[in-house]
């Protein structure tokens, strides 16, 4: 009889990203220092921006990044592992291939509630604000449910790439897509323009919809329906290249 999901394999996967320091550092600790940085260690900090202040806005922001690194690291791994034969060895135990990916996608989704909790703790010791405590938690539902997309990502890294490099080259294009998506520093002008086309913008502006319904620090506002856009284009995009990882996963055998 085949299972869902293994309680032990979820537990051991999460102690042994617990002890991976290359994990704690940009799935954890990263974000929390990029929030100091660029939130509560400004003049700024306590500027209004929408219905929050400027920590809470760069809080929420931090914390998506820690889910979207989290998820696309710990789903590519999980994806190289299969692609190395760890198939074969699964075929051996109750645990069906399924189960097996249910289960690696539960320990990316807690890793990354716990790197959300890591930021909004810091916020909450730091003076971040909203207008409404419901915001709180809006912020981080969008951040842990859209940041599933991130999964896809790094399953289609980890199958086209088929290596122990695939987390860290699927980390550290979050990281890229950070940069130019304007979730580190607010971006304006062609910045701004170039950004709305990138992975991480649309995702970024829903995690902070529920504080500055849209609003930008540069001026404007994004419509509802182009970040939304944005995420769908782009989970569709990230599908596509799990579907492509896959194929090219079996012409390898």
């Amino acid at each position: 009889m085949t299972t869902l999901v293994a309680p032990a394999l979820y537990r051991t996967e999460l102690v042994r990203q617990i002890r991976n320091p290359y994990t704690l550092a940009f799935t954890l600790a990263m974000p929390v220092a990029m929030y100091l940085l660029f939130g509560a260690s400004m003049s700024y900090a306590s500027q209004s921006v929408g219905q929050a202040n400027v920590s809470f806005y760069v809080m929420v922001s931090m914390g998506a990044y820690g889910t979207a690194t989290a998820m696309s690291s710990l789903c590519s791994l999980a994806a190289s592992e299969v692609g190395q034969g760890w198939g074969r060895q699964l075929a051996l135990t109750p645990l069906s291939t399924v189960g097996y990916a249910v289960t690696k996608v539960l320990a990316a989704v807690s890793f990354s509630a716990l790197a959300v909790l890591f930021v909004y703790a810091a916020g909450l010791a730091t003076g971040a604000e909203a207008s409404d405590a419901w915001r709180w938690f809006a912020a981080a539902g969008v951040t842990l449910g859209l940041g599933l997309i991130y999964g896809l990502f790094g399953l289609g890294v980890g199958l086209a790439f088929n290596s122990d490099s695939a987390a860290a080259l699927a980390s550290i294009s979050i990281t890229f897509f950070g940069f130019f998506g304007n979730v580190f520093i607010p971006l304006d002008g062609v910045m701004l323009d170039i950004a709305k086309w990138t992975p991480m913008y649309g995702y970024v502006a829903l995690v902070r919809w529920p504080a500055t319904d849209g609003t930008l620090v540069a001026g404007g506002a994004d419509p509802l329906w182009a970040v939304l856009l944005n995420v769908v284009v782009w989970a569709v995009l990230f599908a596509a290249l799990v579907r492509l990882g896959v194929l090219r996963s079996r012409s390898r055998r």
